[in-house]
This record gives C-alpha cells, sequence and structure tokens, in this order.
C-alpha cells in the first residue's frame, strides 16, 4: 500500500523473452533512484536512492527473478498455474508527515501470499504476451513489534512487448487493474483513532472494500553484462472506500523511477527459461 517499493520495481520493469537457454544463476550489484508518495492518498513525496541486488534464480520451482522472488506452486496446465510470491514495502515516518503528525509510524512490511496468473495470449515469435494475473498477500510489518496490516487483493493485466518500436532489446511491459483489501489493511492506514483526532484531523474509521486502481508502465533493456530500466506507476483512488479519511489529501499521483545493474557472476549450468 505505501511505497511498495520491490513490488513496483519488480512489476514495473518485467520484461518478456522468447523461451531459451540461460544461465541457472545470475548475481549482481546496482543502484535504483525512485520517489514516491508517503502512503496511497498522501500528497507528501519523498525521493529515494539505494543499492540493489541483481539475483536471478531460475529453479524448477523455485525463482527470483524480475518478476519477483516466487515458489511456483500448482501447475495448472500450459497456460496457468499458482505461485507464491514474496514482496515488501519501507516504513513511513509520522514526524514527517504533515497528515500524520502526531500519529503512530507506518512500520516496513513483507507481504506474502499466493497468486494466479493465466496466460491468454502469445503472438508467433513471442514479439507480445497477454496475461492475468491475481496476487493475494498478507502484510505482516516489521516495527518494534511484529503485527499485520491485513489482506490485499490486486489482480491485473499484463501486457509485454519485445522489440518495442522496432528498439531491438527493448521490453515494454503494462500493467492494470483494481486493488480490494481488508478492513485491517485500510484501518492500518487510513483509520484516525479519537485520540489523534484533532480539528483538521477528525476521527475516521475504514472498511473493507475497493481501494482504488492503478497502472504501471516499465521499459528495461538488457546490455550483455548491464541491465537498465525505468518505470512510471499512475494511482487513482476515485471511488475508494477510504477516500474520505481525513488522510487522503489527493486521489490520484505518480511514481517512478530508474535502476541500473551489473551482471558479475553467473552458473555455468544452463537452462530452459523465458
Amino acid at each position: 500500500m505505501f511505497k511498495r517499493v520491490w513490488t513496483l520495481l519488480l512489476c514495473g520493469l518485467v520484461v518478456s523473452a522468447q523461451a531459451e537457454e540461460k544461465p541457472k544463476w545470475e548475481l549482481g550489484v546496482g543502484a535504483a533512484a525512485m520517489s514516491f508518495p508517503d502512503y496511497r492518498g498522501s500528497d507528501e513525496s519523498r525521493a529515494y536512492a539505494f543499492p540493489i541486488p541483481y539475483l536471478v534464480y531460475r529453479g524448477d520451482w523455485i525463482k527470483a527473478d524480475r518478476q519477483g522472488a516466487r515458489a511456483e506452486l500448482i501447475d495448472l496446465g500450459p497456460s496457468a498455474h499458482v505461485d507464491l510470491g514474496l514482496n515488501g514495502s519501507i516504513p513511513v515516518s509520522s514526524v514527517k508527515n504533515q497528515a500524520r503528525r502526531g500519529m503512530p509510524s507506518l512500520a516496513g512490511a513483507i507481504e506474502i501470499g499466493p497468486a494466479l496468473e493465466v496466460h491468454f495470449y502469445k503472438s508467433e515469435g513471442d514479439r507480445v504476451r497477454l496475461k492475468m494475473r491475481v496476487p493475494v498477500t498478507y502484510g505482516i510489518t516489521l516495527g518494534n513489534e511484529v503485527g499485520s496490516d491485513g489482506w490485499q487483493a490486486s489482480p491485473n493485466l499484463n501486457l509485454d512487448i519485445r522489440n518495442v518500436a522496432g528498439l531491438s532489446g527493448w521490453n515494454l511491459t503494462m500493467l492494470t487493474g483494481p486493488i480490494y483489501a481488508t478492513t485491517r489493511r485500510h484501518a492500518y492506514f487510513y483509520d484516525v483513532a479519537p485520540r489523534y483526532a484533532t480539528a483538521e484531523r477528525p476521527a475516521y474509521k475504514a472498511t473493507a472494500g475497493y481501494s482504488g486502481a492503478q497502472f504501471v508502465a516499465g521499459l528495461s533493456k538488457r546490455f550483455d553484462k548491464t541491465w537498465v530500466g525505468a518505470f512510471m506507476r499512475y494511482d487513482n483512488l476515485n471511488g475508494a472506500v477510504f477516500r474520505d479519511s481525513p488522510l487522503v489529501k489527493t486521489r490520484s499521483y505518480l511514481a517512478g523511477g530508474v535502476a541500473v545493474a551489473w551482471v558479475l557472476g553467473q552458473s555455468s549450468e544452463m537452462v530452459q527459461a523465458d
């Protein structure tokens, strides 16, 4: 929900490729620069620059690649499977955020859960792919005490285009879809308990339901031992069940970032992979 750094980076920069033999693992280092609002609906943003690991592992059922870290749990045939995904987010300080001033800060979280993936279309030569992905995640907060911020589902349609606009090696991905979450997830970000209410920030209690919609576009390319990419995410909270929370200061916003990574080593063992 707030600064889903790894989700945005990994989903926003995912690319497609034809099935071919690739190293079973690749290891490297990189750097990323990003700008995000403090949480969905915040009108205050922060810029970040930080190192990132570049890790690719193409196992039979455990994988860590540009689609995220996951374990493929159930094979539903050539066009569908269920996997277990892992993502994370970083904390938000209420000292720095004007709307949340005097309220508890938001802890960083690990999000884990199953995702159904269904492939609808693959063009001749595998240049274009269209698929649906339905991740359902449970957030585990990692502040002073381990807790939970509840469940979230974010079904989306994902279109991948290789060699976009005739540019060799440049790959574009676009995904869009609604977000739904439990009362606990919405309460974590948008509730205002009576003890934190002020004249400008009245008490508020969120409910479960629609959380708005998202659109993500990412562009990337692999140059031998170097990988570069950029992404943009647009969020629209019109119609969200928490839209009247005093912590929602804007109902639409853009976030984005760029990243570069250098591959330092790879296995000699090759495997068939996309």
